[in-house]
């Protein structure tokens, strides 16, 4: 499997920081971003920390072996590489409890995260909150993800479009996050790629002002994924830049 990838990161239009980081390691089959809550310095920390925490945990467990503080049961129905990005979130969890016990300041800060590993048969993804993965493939764009949020529970039960959602003042009220506090519940799934197929990782700066249509106009007009992701960051940012935006894109080459 190769791979040709490109991440960027912007602060947005209307946000003084930016609190989205990110982990793009081609020579892992690694990708990670993370969007922090908490407000000024807490949510970019929560953020680094789960950003660091997936990256080290998995560069530790790339020969299959786990290591001596594997945090939790193996999963056999998720497989090696769901496992092991469920861990990776687990610790990242229990390292922003540690850091919040160490610091009364950072009370309160949480982080959502999607990650995905791609291998010789496909890609395994985890994801906790309303960061997104989407796959362009043969037949359009499709959402791989589903957002652990407030108004995706109302677009399920019908009583919200995607449209409204967008708009709505609790888009942003996360029901499943980093914290430290809560228990961690990422949802894994594995997905077959071809040739051809183009992932995109993103946080909600992204998904929350373009729509799907827009965002698979963006990616199959753009050549290379450098382009893609200036594109979509332009896109967001034409469209009011409300929050900082975060997009990793990577074209897969089956061989």
């Amino acid at each position: 499997m190769r791979l040709a990838c490109a991440a960027r990161t912007d602060p947005g239009r209307r946000r003084a920081t930016n609190e989205d980081c990110y982990c793009a390691r081609p020579d892992l089959g690694l990708f990670v971003v993370a969007d922090g809550m908490g407000g000024h310095v807490a949510g970019e920390v929560a953020a680094r920390i789960a950003v660091d925490e997936v990256e080290r945990f998995i560069e530790a467990t790339a020969g299959g072996a786990p290591p001596g503080d594997w945090p939790a049961p193996l999963d056999a129905a998720a497989g090696t590489d769901g496992n092991r990005l469920t861990a990776g979130l687990l610790v990242a969890n229990r390292s922003i409890a540690d850091r919040v016990g160490r610091a009364e300041e950072l009370r309160g800060m949480a982080t959502t995260a999607v990650a995905v590993i791609v291998g010789e048969r496909g890609a395994t993804l985890a994801h906790v909150g309303d960061s997104r993965a989407y796959l362009r493939g043969s037949g359009g764009l499709e959402r791989l993800t589903r957002d652990h949020s407030w108004v995706e529970e109302q677009v399920e039960t019908g009583l919200l479009t995607p449209a409204a959602a967008r708009e709505h003042p609790w888009r942003n009220v996360v029901t499943r996050a980093l914290s430290g506090v809560d228990p961690v519940q990422p949802d894994v799934r594995d997905v077959p790629l071809a040739s051809g197929d183009r992932l995109l990782l993103c946080s909600d700066g992204l998904s929350s002002v373009l729509s799907d249509a827009e965002m698979e106009a963006l990616l199959s007009g753009a050549a290379t994924p450098e382009r893609a992701c200036e594109d979509l960051v332009r896109g967001a940012n034409d469209g009011g830049g409300p929050d900082n935006i975060t997009v990793i894109v990577i074209d897969v080459d089956v061989g």
